[in-house]
């Protein structure tokens, strides 16, 4: 598409002298660079939500997507490759079209009048305006007929999709930065009672109760968790500095985040899995473009068809209905992947849920078990060393259900994108 425009411009310059801007070379360059680009329910459920505005040096989850369409550079870039081709004046185009057409034409009669004088260069002449007409007239009878509309309408859709992609990754960064939150605090936690073995360990040493090599041993251990938790907080940084582009805010490697939004049982109960299926495939840019491109393959073997009158004894013929069969396969194929990351992702909602319910059973075990330490440490039965490892294991059972949301917050995330937006990465 993108070369048929530019193509008709610049044919449209060289008949009527005059400079007509390339409408889509930056859609669609801009489109293909960000194909690659790597959730939260989709901009329709967030837009009837009223939000409070984030802070400076703060993100919610619920603002990320907006903070990103109004904010993010990439996608207003993208936005106002999307504004070119909606402002395209196709009537006036239509008028430019069939004015060149004429012009070509009126060249062509001025070449019939000059191939006496010049016949060669005359001939030469004619042919280039012959390619011209003809690379107008294709122009004109699809702009006639809707193809013209149809393949703008196509790039847009590209490019929103590409815009989505953006805003899928700003928010799968919110995600992973919560769950390194609470890996770093499980290390410091971690850290924090080899400290306290530590200190135990080298008083034992000095009792003699144990060796140097057992000591050196111990804080050999330390040394390594605290340079692991050096590493993570590094990253965290990393993380949240690219997650501040993303939003369009000063980039610090600082900000603070929210907390991640709870899936309600009533949320994970609605799933449909198979009109949500319909609905993501409708919406699907994958699945479109497999779809063009599997009517393009059909297009290439109506012609080789009409061109070796169905001949299966041409090897062409052949050829191409090889070719036209691959393409079926292609896209049946691609279908069928479609439809199983549809089924996979709904299935692991439902399992993360049923994680996440098990992780607070057991912890509300492990707060009957704290509860009993403490009551045991006020009796004077146990040290202070065992009811902070009681605490421990009591932060350990909250972060496994913080693990186990997060998870679930995620896959009903990916679930809403597909159905809102068709996007399942």
């Amino acid at each position: 598409m993108k070369k048929k425009i530019t193509a008709l411009l610049v044919l449209l310059a060289l008949v009527l002298g005059c400079a007509i801007p390339a409408l889509a070379d930056e859609t669609a360059e801009e489109a293909a660079a960000s194909s690659g680009a790597a959730s939260e329910p989709a901009a329709d459920t967030a837009a009837e939500v009223e939000t409070v505005p984030d802070r400076v040096g703060f993100a919610s989850f619920e603002n990320v997507e907006s903070r990103m369409r109004a904010n993010n550079l990439k996608i207003l870039s993208l936005q106002q490759s999307i504004g070119t081709l909606e402002d395209i004046d196709y009537a006036e185009l239509e008028e430019d079209l069939r004015d060149a057409l004429h012009s070509i034409v009126d060249q062509q009669w001025g070449m019939i009048q000059m191939e006496m004088l010049e016949p060669i260069a005359a001939k030469m002449t004619a042919a280039t305006l012959e390619e011209q007409y003809d690379a107008v007239k294709e122009q004109f009878t699809d702009l006639r007929e809707g193809k013209l509309q149809a393949d703008n309408a196509g790039i847009i859709r590209q490019i929103q999709n590409a815009q989505n992609q953006i805003i899928l990754a700003g928010e799968s960064t919110f995600i992973a930065l919560k769950a390194m939150e609470t890996q770093e605090g499980a290390l410091q936690r971690q850290l924090t009672a080899l400290n306290r073995t530590v200190e135990e360990m080298e008083l034992r040493y000095q009792l003699g109760q144990i060796s140097a090599l057992q000591l050196s041993e111990v804080k050999a251990g330390r040394s390594s968790l605290t340079s692991g938790l050096s590493t993570l907080r590094m990253n965290m940084e990393v993380y949240k500095a690219q997650l501040e582009k993303l939003l369009g805010a000063e980039i610090t490697g600082q900000i603070s985040l929210g907390t991640i939004p709870t899936v309600t049982a009533e949320q994970v109960a609605a799933i449909n899995p198979e009109a949500d299926l319909a609905a993501y495939k409708e919406k699907s840019y994958e699945l479109y473009e497999a779809k063009k491109t599997l009517e393009e393959a059909q297009e290439e073997f109506e012609d080789a068809r009409d061109e070796y009158k169905a001949d299966e004894k041409k090897q062409e013929y052949r050829s191409a209905q090889r070719t036209w069969q691959a393409a079926q396969y292609t896209y049946n194929d691609t279908v069928q992947s479609c439809e199983l990351k549809f089924q996979t992702i709904c299935r692991q909602v439902k399992d993360y849920q049923q994680i996440w319910e098990a992780a607070k059973v057991s912890l509300a075990c492990q707060q009957e078990s704290y509860k009993a330490s403490e009551l045991k440490f006020q009796q004077g039965t146990i040290s202070q060393n065992a009811l902070l490892t009681a605490g421990d294991d009591l932060r350990t059972a909250e972060e496994k259900v913080e693990n186990a949301a997060s998870d679930l917050f995620s896959a009903y995330n990916t679930y809403c994108w597909a159905v809102q937006h068709g996007i399942l990465n």
